[in-house]
């Protein structure tokens, strides 16, 4: 419709707005009300919240205490005690208060006690009292017990109380298992039937005046019987209490086969101790058989495997010569990898009784080759006393040879085959471990000439070379060592062998096999040789050592030639050994020692010239300047600047180039070594030194130096010189001071020292003044 408005129209007036701006007031006018509406709402709460009265906030309730123990454990606990102490109280009746009563009384009271125990918790069940029931159960059981005792003590004293024990066993055992038949609700009757059942068959056995190995086969066929009871019954607490009593008397059972089998001192004894083994065998491996659970069968695989190839030992022992026993054994074992069927655990278990066994076979080995590797050490301090019998004598001097230990190779080389063929990718190289410890024992084990003995050693070697790995390098390397010791028994050997060592690795390390190993060892042999020709044409030590010198000589020349850097810093670390080797052999001769001195001096600079051995100069300085003092000592001169000068000069003439080449390089570091060198020693020499020559010259080179140091403005001159300066000459002043304090009175000293202390007090007040005056004028300032 169209908008009217009542409002008259006046000229030049405007007209009311449009509808929409209207509207628009119209809303802006009530949001504003709202918002007022808002904020005089909130006043109002606040001024209602102020003056109503404040009411006290209620109290928590108190924090309830948690109880520390369930019902049903607080339960048990009370049931349990309740128990025992019925237990203890029926003992104490029966054994201290049995004596007050008759035969009838005693019957009735026990048998009536116990009866009515027994039968009570079948009334507690049906009330539903279990746990309670159990508890009266337990008690009834150990009245059981109480009444066989009483019965023994009251009509069967005079029987035998082994067999009245495997009675009662038996009719408590049998009593208790249909009472928890009967019950089938307690879990208790039956696994006290069960430990009661282990003890029936060893004591019918010994009662039975059956000997050890009848009591050892009673308990191996109760841990049979209980662990068919743990394999047939899956409730609680039954099967792990069959599973702890199978373990526990099937482990008493081995332990008296095994002790058996070590008794054993014929086939007989020993096979019927094998026949125990093999029956604890077939119970384990039964077991391993059916049992649902991976790590038990895998477990009584194992121990199955073991059992059964103790059996086989403990015959073998008694059978075979001593030598042969263990590798029969290990042949046992071996056998084992053959009859592995069945599931998965049992074959992995009997594969573990294999490892285990070759694994003891090693063990048993590993004495001999170690006595065939360290034995040779011995000839260290026997040098080319003579060539010994055989093989093992040479390596027996000072130890013993394993007893029964001449097939240890076999049983070594077995293994490592076993590890070769049936190995997988992982432990295939491990093979190599036990072939190696077979080839060292082999000479010894079979007592093979002195000559068989080195040549096969040598061969070795060889082979272990020839294989390339860095694991046979290393065993080449050890094997040599042995052999270059063993070598030491006589003359023609040791240069034999040295020699033909130095050539093999020499070989090995140009084909490049493991180069820096061979490489090395080479040279160390050619040390070697070198002594044992100078020694045998009869040379002193010090002449040995020029010859030594050789070594060094040689690895300087290859070391550039060879393209692995590893190898070239083993051939130069061999080469700096063999010239201390060299400087150590020269010790005694000082004119030879300078000599060896010159040539390592001249070897290592000839090395330095090589652009990534440049530091290696240093040590070539070191060597030359040894050599000088060694020289001088042996011309048994005296005088410290024949000793620094030439170290002076050397390093003075470095420092003037290098202040060269980097003219900020610090002085210190150019000269300052140089001139310390002569200079302190021989002021040192001056303060002992009655003449004046001395002093003076060494007056006059630190003055020149400390004028130089001016002219250069070189710090190191200056403090050096200066310094040096005077001290000598306060050295050699010293004596006309003296002379003058001595003509001085005695007053001059005090009078001196306290002028001395005046003008430190004097300067001290001026200090202050010029910091008084310094704060007044600051404060006037502000």
């Amino acid at each position: 419709m169209p908008y009217e408005s009542d409002a008259p129209h006046t000229p030049g007036m405007t007209s009311l707005p449009p509808p929409a701006e209207e509207l628009r007031i119209l809303d802006a006018e009530l949001y504003r009300l709202d918002a007022r509406r808002a904020q005089l709402l909130a006043r109002r709460a606040w001024l209602v919240s102020v003056l109503q009265p404040v009411r006290p906030l209620p109290a928590p309730p108190p924090p309830s205490s948690r109880p520390e123990a369930t019902a049903p454990g607080v339960q048990n606990v009370l049931l349990l005690l309740g128990g025992v102490l019925l237990t203890v109280a029926a003992m104490v009746f029966t054994l201290v208060s049995w004596g007050h009563l008759g035969i009838t009384g005693r019957s009735l009271v026990l048998g009536g006690v116990t009866l009515a125990v027994l039968g009570a918790p079948v009334a507690l069940l049906r009330r539903g009292l279990r746990s309670t029931a159990e508890s009266v159960a337990g008690l009834g059981l150990a009245l059981t017990v109480l009444d066989a005792y009483a019965l023994y003590e009251a009509a069967f004293a005079g029987a035998d109380g082994v067999t009245y024990t495997a009675l009662a066993s038996t009719v408590l055992a049998a009593l208790w298992a249909a009472y928890g038949m009967a019950l089938d609700e307690l879990r208790l009757p039956r696994p006290a039937a069960l430990l009661a059942g282990q003890l029936p068959l060893p004591l019918w056995v010994v009662a039975a005046d059956g000997g050890p190995y009848a009591v050892t086969a009673a308990l191996l066929l109760t841990a049979a019987g209980d662990a068919v009871v743990a394999l047939r019954v899956s409730g609680r607490p039954l099967r792990p209490v069959a599973l702890v009593c199978a373990f526990t008397v099937g482990g008493l059972g081995v332990l008296a086969s095994v002790v058996l089998s070590l008794d054993a001192s014929g086939p007989g004894a020993a096979a019927r101790a094998a026949g125990l083994l093999l029956l604890a065998a077939a119970i384990a491996l039964g077991v391993a058989r059916f049992t649902p659970h991976t790590a038990l069968a895998t477990g009584t695989a194992l121990a199955a495997g073991l059992c059964a190839v103790a059996g086989a030992g403990g015959v073998l022992r008694v059978s075979l010569p001593g030598t042969w026993v263990v590798p029969a054994c290990l042949a046992c074992g071996i056998a084992l990898l053959a009859v592995a069927r069945g599931t998965a655990p049992v074959r992995r278990g009997l594969t573990l009784a294999s490892y285990a066994v070759q694994g003891g076979a090693v063990l048993w080995a590993l004495p001999a080759a170690g006595v065939a590797l360290l034995g040779p050490t011995v000839w260290l301090g026997r040098v080319w006393a003579g060539a010994p019998e055989d093989a093992r004598a040479a390596v027996t001097v000072d130890a013993f040879w394993p007893p029964h230990s001449a097939t240890a190779p076999l049983v070594l080389v077995v293994v490592a085959a076993l590890l070769a063929v049936r190995g997988d990718a992982r432990w295939r190289p491990y093979a190599l471990g036990p072939a190696w410890a077979a080839a060292v024992a082999l000479p010894a084990a079979l007592e093979l000439p002195y000559a068989a003995g080195l040549s096969l050693l040598g061969l070795l070697v060889t082979a272990l070379l020839w294989r390339g790995t860095p694991s046979a390098a290393g065993l080449a390397v050890a094997t040599s060592l042995s052999l270059g010791l063993l070598s030491l028994a006589a003359e023609p050997a040791t240069l034999t062998v040295l020699a033909s060592l130095t050539a093999v690795f020499a070989a090995a390390a140009l084909r490049g096999r493991a180069a820096p190993v061979p490489a090395a060892a080479s040279l160390g042999h050619a040390t070697a040789l070198a002594c044992a020709v100078g020694a045998s044409a009869g040379w002193r030590p010090e002449h040995i050592a020029l010859l030594v010198l050789v070594v060094p000589v040689a690895a300087a020349l290859l070391a550039p030639r060879i393209a692995d850097p590893a190898g070239t810093l083993a051939v130069e670390i061999t080469g700096a050994v063999a010239g201390l080797v060299a400087v150590g052999l020269a010790l005694p001769d000082l004119p030879l020692l300078a000599l060896v001195l010159s040539l390592c001096a001249v070897i290592t600079a000839g090395t330095a010239v090589r652009p990534d051995r440049r530091r290696v100069g240093h040590a070539a300085v070191v060597l030359f300047v040894l050599a000088s003092w060694v020289r001088l000592a042996a011309w048994q001169v005296g005088v410290p600047e024949a000793y620094t000068l030439p170290v002076t000069v050397p390093a003075l003439l470095v420092g003037v180039v290098r202040r060269r080449r980097d003219p900020r390089s610090s002085s210190w570091t150019a000269y300052g070594p140089g001139l310390a060198a002569t200079l302190l020693p021989s002021l040192a020499a001056t303060w002992g030194d009655p003449e004046w020559t001395r002093p003076l010259l060494l007056g006059a080179a630190a003055l020149l130096v400390t004028l130089l140091g001016a002219r250069h403005r070189l710090q190191s001159l200056l403090v050096l010189g200066g310094a040096v300066l005077v001290v000598d000459a306060l050295h050699e002043l010293a004596p006309y001071l003296v002379q003058a304090a001595d003509a001085l009175p005695r007053w001059v000293p005090p009078a001196l020292a306290g002028l001395l202390l005046l003008a430190l007090g004097a300067t001290y007040e001026q200090r202050l003044r010029d910091v008084r005056k310094v704060r007044e004028v600051l404060g006037r300032m502000n």
